[in-house]
């Protein structure tokens, strides 16, 4: 069967694009504007808009406008449940990739309205997505879609140097084991070497469906930069097109087999 792209089963979520940080924000960034610039080169996924969008238009996707530094949509919503909020970067961030101070721990009025302005918006248009895709095919399927540096950064969990050139994250309720391999299979068959949970680990649902609906699967894919990219510069590689199709054609089998699976 083959995926009927005016009835799609995938929701490609991408959090971590978009560089842009609006005016009304700059204010709030304790940053001159090249260390800012530096933070933005090294906190934000890349093209990842681009790699993992195909020209068939055969998924939904959610992608979130502005910088990671505003504020990051895949944070828990209470720093009390984010573990990230021990090194600063909660749903708003105080710190940088460095440990510096990026800004002033908001007060709580001016939390709520981030919050509201811009956390809530997304995680709604994220759920109103799946829950359409589910109303006309009974299941549906995130994928998460990020990209990772090649060395750690000073504020990432595992510090581990040697990194995968892809990282696929999994959840133990919303990730079928048969999807995961299947992804760790085909990525492996076309010569990357594959991470699960490793650098990064997890996969995003609605929190509506987390842990409560197994109808709604997830998976993350993460790409190591510097198979695309230079990581110095932000310019784009000569190979990013083929890395571009890979991606494109991995996010076409992984919807392919999630639709015709019946579990």
């Amino acid at each position: 069967m083959k995926v009927n792209i005016l009835n799609p089963i995938t929701v490609l979520h991408i959090p971590h694009s978009a560089s842009f940080i609006p005016v009304e924000e700059r204010e709030y960034i304790l940053l001159s504007e090249k260390e800012l610039a530096v933070e933005l080169l090294r906190m934000t996924d890349w093209f990842t808009d681009e790699l993992f969008i195909s020209n068939s238009k055969e998924n939904e996707v959610v992608c979130y406008p502005v910088s990671r530094l505003v504020l990051d949509p895949e944070r828990f919503e209470d720093d009390s449940l984010e573990i990230m909020a021990s090194r600063g970067m909660g749903i708003i961030y105080t710190k940088t990739s460095e440990g510096r101070t990026l800004r002033n721990v908001p007060d709580l009025n001016i939390r709520k309205k981030k919050i509201e302005q811009y956390y809530y918006p997304h995680h709604s248009q994220l759920l109103r997505r799946v829950e359409s895709i589910l109303s006309k095919n009974g299941k549906a399927l995130v994928i998460d879609c990020h990209s990772f540096p090649s060395s750690p950064l000073p504020y990432e969990l595992d510090q581990c140097k040697d990194r995968p050139d892809i990282c696929v994250g999994t959840d133990p309720f919303h990730t079928p084991v048969w999807l995961t391999e299947f992804l760790k299979t085909s990525l492996i068959k076309r010569g990357f070497s594959v991470g699960i949970n490793c650098p990064f680990s997890g996969a995003l649902v609605p929190s509506k469906h987390f842990e409560k609906d197994a109808s709604v699967a997830g998976i993350m894919i993460e790409i190591n930069r510097g198979l695309y990219m230079n990581e110095n510069t932000g310019n784009r590689l000569s190979n990013f097109n083929s890395i571009k199709q890979t991606a494109c054609d991995v996010v076409s089998e992984l919807t392919q087999v999630f639709s015709n699976n019946n579990p």
